[in-house]
């Protein structure tokens, strides 16, 4: 039945008419600049009002509190374990479509269609151009090498971003090894862990260290700034690999809300953001990667290179988290 009804709704977009006026209401933790251009251009297309709540925190307590009585249809958020914590809180539920699936790979998705990612973002290296030289680092392991000895900015290790890259390394090697991964890396640091990914670009700047672990859309958001665009211009990126795998990737990505009042609505907004167009002006806005077969990066984006993404499915990485942050917080990384 959610097939072909759908198949219908993508029909009609098709042919250029609308359905009939509704609403679709989404609760947000992306900035309102990178959902706005959608919406209003989903609204045109549908006929279909959409009202979006933007949070900063509190989604989840929220929806919790709100419970069948919940206005929220979609969820839109960035990393997956946020997306993996709304899975777990059971506020998502499980979305069957031809569409999503042929547009959203396996890899980047919930097994049981109670996520879908949208874009990527690589987490890669930030090296300074004048004093690490090419072929220096290419791997993940080799930022616990002690050649790199103070010469590593990053930001906490409690943080998302490195607790995901920290899950990864845990899938790949095991616990013993991501242990001494952590102490090695954290040997490595040239100062106590602090502020964002873009702090750590200003430090290898200002020649507080060489190297910086960071997402790649941030080069893009300094570029963009005349302050920042200085720092930007000093590092070059470095796209590392596991050493029996790819580069890490991490996601933003779509649920629909376990007790959506709006369902059909929900599930036309979540095909239309899988599609080509829609996915490349969304990642776009954001100097981020499409995920949909076929569709490309913004110029600036392909400009920093190329790369192969790690091939394991982010709900595995999802799992580990836990015990990354446990592994962590035993060898004190931020201390």
């Amino acid at each position: 039945m959610k097939y072909f009804l759908s198949l219908k709704i993508l029909m009609a977009m098709l042919l250029g008419s609308s359905v009939s006026a509704s609403e679709l209401n989404i609760y947000s933790y992306r900035q309102p600049f990178l959902i706005e251009p959608l919406t209003s251009a989903f609204s045109d297309q549908t006929g279909i009002k959409v009202n979006i709540v933007h949070l900063k925190k509190g989604m989840i307590e929220r929806m919790k509190a709100e419970g069948k009585r919940s206005p929220a249809d979609i969820v839109l958020t960035v990393d997956i374990s946020r997306l993996s914590a709304l899975v777990d809180a059971e506020l998502t539920q499980s979305v069957d479509s031809t569409i999503l699936d042929s547009n959203i790979p396996e890899k980047y998705r919930d097994p049981n269609g109670l996520w879908f990612g949208l874009t990527t973002r690589a987490r890669i290296i930030y090296a300074s151009k004048e004093r690490i030289k090419n072929g220096e680092v290419e791997t993940y392991e080799q930022l616990a090498d002690p050649k790199l000895r103070g010469k590593i900015c990053t930001r906490s290790g409690l943080n998302a971003y490195n607790l995901a890259l920290t899950s990864a390394i845990l899938h790949h090697h095991g616990e013993e090894f991501a242990i001494n991964w952590l102490n090695g890396l954290k040997g490595n640091l040239a100062r106590k862990p602090q502020g964002n990914d873009r702090a750590q670009v200003k430090a290898i700047w200002a020649g507080e260290c060489d190297i910086s672990i960071g997402n790649t859309y941030y080069m893009g958001k300094m570029l963009e700034d005349s302050e920042q665009a200085e720092w930007a211009n000093s590092v070059r990126i470095i796209f590392p690999k596991f050493e029996n795998g790819g580069t890490h990737v991490n996601v933003s990505g779509i649920g629909m809300a376990k007790f959506s009042p709006n369902p059909e609505n929900a599930l036309k907004f979540m095909e239309f953001l899988s599609s080509e167009n829609a996915q490349e002006i969304y990642a776009t806005a954001n100097f981020e990667y499409p995920i949909a077969p076929g569709t490309q990066a913004d110029k600036l984006v392909k400009s920093w290179g190329s790369f192969e993404a790690d091939d394991v499915n982010l709900m595995t990485i999802a799992k580990l988290r836990k015990r990354a942050l446990e592994l962590t917080e035993i060898v004190d990384f931020d201390g």
